[in-house]
């Protein structure tokens, strides 16, 4: 992996914590997310007609993944009313790719290295040492809705990743799944936000700029990795990809002031690591 490619993915990591930062911070956190989601549909709207519609097959894949990112998107919105930003984001985060590996084991029958257990164990103890705190960053009783938030939050990641995963295989290019995927789910939590919070939505207010910058921080985030997998082995790539946590640590502890410090840099640190170790074998 070329110094430009390790580069762009860490860039993408930064992104992704950064996006989800303003959503934490957002005054009306749905609202921000709404806005955030309106943003990436509006990126994806022009490149619709450079790509081909999708088949009855992957609409069906495309539908059901509509349901699992809206479902994501509410669910982290969740997370965010309820828990620290440091505490909640390696949560939903770092469970999912443990899911998808503990699926893939007992459902699916995959064999893996003792490597992957490792990372595994490694996930758990991080996210243990952040889960299991008396006390949030403001010195108030920690509220268990945020850490069943965090687990609801990364199944929908785990099944929109394996559903995703599929749907880019079936489609005749990633490129054109994600394309349909970026447009109809960003036109359908705008709508399912404008439903819940009605005409107050469209008001000028801050959570649009804030959200549309989000939204272009998302598709940033996102392109850069599908670039540098082009260029790269895929399991470095998703690897390097998940230092977002640590990232996210480092937002909280230092620019949140939630009271985390190195505690939550060395927890994210050792979900990054668990991490690496399931994505490099798989």
């Amino acid at each position: 992996m070329t110094l430009t490619v390790t580069l762009a993915v860490l860039l993408s990591a930064l992104l992704h914590a950064s996006w989800n930062a303003l959503v934490k911070n957002g005054a009306d956190r749905l609202m921000t997310m709404g806005w955030l989601a309106g943003a990436t549909g509006l990126v994806a709207l022009p490149l619709l007609f450079f790509v081909p519609l999708p088949s009855g097959d992957v609409w069906k894949i495309l539908i059901l993944s509509f349901v699992l990112h809206a479902g994501y998107k509410l669910f982290l919105v969740k997370c965010y009313e309820h828990g620290d930003f440091g505490q909640v984001y390696p949560l939903s985060r770092g469970l999912a790719p443990a899911i998808v590996t503990i699926v893939g084991v007992f459902w699916l029958g995959e064999i893996l290295p003792t490597e992957a257990f490792i990372g595994i164990a490694l996930i758990a103890l991080g996210i243990v040492s952040l889960a299991f705190r008396r006390t949030n960053g403001a010195g108030l009783p920690n509220d268990p809705r945020a850490l069943a938030y965090a687990l609801g939050t990364s199944l929908f990641i785990a099944a929109y990743t394996l559903n995703d995963g599929v749907g880019g295989r079936v489609a005749e290019s990633p490129h054109v799944y994600v394309i349909w995927l970026f447009f109809f789910d960003g036109l359908i939590f705008f709508l399912i936000v404008l439903w819940r919070r009605g005409r107050a939505f469209l008001v000028p207010q801050r959570a649009m700029a804030i959200g549309a910058a989000g939204g272009v921080m998302s598709v940033v985030a996102y392109w850069l990795v599908i670039w540098a997998m082009t260029l790269a082995p895929l399991g470095p790539v998703a690897a390097l990809r998940e230092t977002s946590v640590v990232f996210a640590a480092l937002i909280s502890g230092f620019l949140m002031k939630e009271g985390l410090g190195w505690r939550a840099v060395t927890a994210a640190c050792v979900v990054a690591a668990g991490v690496v170790l399931l994505k490099v074998q798989m």
